[in-house]
């Protein structure tokens, strides 16, 4: 039975200090060292592009909700937003058919704000972004281990 864990932050990037110190106190004894690094990026990203993209505008008293389920042999990490929805799989494909085109592929090269959609679709076994309920989004992530 996978374990739950959730924690409701403002919108504000000082808030990824306790994000990390969250994340750390759940994952730490139970991920292999790699796979801690992979999903704290993935993480990190998905959490400041929510203050970045999907709350600009937004009063920092809007909470954004993390949720983490760690199952024996996966982590799965939610990231709801209450902004404005966008085609995640659209971006995702734009990002690799820039990263294609360019001589060095390395997402390092690519334009601010692309990279960090990239980092999450490579180091995540499963990445989607849907419309939920209350006019809420989800960014959800999968590793298994």
């Amino acid at each position: 039975m996978p374990e739950q864990f959730c924690l409701q932050i403002k919108t504000k990037l000082e808030a990824l200090e306790d994000v990390l110190q969250w994340f750390e106190n759940i994952t730490i004894q139970h991920l292999p060292e790699q796979l801690y690094w992979k999903c704290q990026l993935a993480l990190i990203e998905g959490f400041t592009n929510a203050v970045r993209h999907a709350h600009r505008g937004l009063p920092a008293t809007t909470p954004i909700e993390l949720e983490i389920n760690l199952a024996p042999h996966c982590l799965e990490m939610k990231v709801t937003d209450r902004g404005e929805p966008f085609d995640l799989n659209a971006e995702i494909q734009s990002r690799l058919q820039q990263k294609q085109h360019k001589q060095n592929p390395d997402p390092m090269q690519l334009a601010e704000g692309g990279r960090g959609l990239l980092w999450m679709y490579e180091l995540m076994d499963e990445l989607s972004y849907t419309r939920i309920a209350d006019r809420r989004n989800c960014l959800f992530m999968r590793k298994q281990f």
